[in-house]
């Protein structure tokens, strides 16, 4: 556990150096930034982010131990009871994710066009690193 957690911190730490010393690359212009940021297809967007959630035990996980809480063992229609929590599930995932998107989106467009702003969050986040990652190296369990 040990050795892990420092090599753990030590990535931190290296992460976080190179966010502080890194150079801004200057952004593409014209026909170089279009096809940086074109849109993937929305079908490739939505499997990827299928499959990212089906194979990811966490979310196994969270609807084994989490949902049966809800479905009363005496049910009649216990996979109803299921498919109805589920799909609550979906709705709000759906709006939350949509939310995050449209907020992130806002802030990306309002600051996109100015380096000190990216300079200041890679410094501010690698600072962070480097925090995080002397404490992890400094605890004791």
């Amino acid at each position: 556990f040990t050795v892990i957690k420092l090599v753990g911190a030590a990535y931190l730490i290296y992460l976080g150096v190179r966010m502080i010393l890194a150079k801004q690359a200057a952004a593409p212009a014209g026909a170089e930034a279009a096809r940086a940021t074109a849109a993937k297809p929305l079908r490739q967007l939505f499997m990827q982010g299928f499959w990212t959630n089906v194979l990811n035990p966490k979310v196994v996980l969270f609807f084994v131990s989490f949902f049966p809480q809800f479905v009363s063992a005496d049910s009649p229609h216990k996979a109803l009871a299921f498919l109805a929590l589920g799909s609550v599930f979906v709705v709000m995932s759906t709006v939350w994710t949509c939310i995050v998107a449209w907020v992130a989106g806002s802030v990306t467009q309002r600051f996109s066009g100015k380096p000190g702003v990216r300079k200041w969050l890679d410094r501010t986040v690698g600072s962070a690193f480097v925090g995080l990652g002397l404490r992890l190296a400094a605890t004791q369990r």
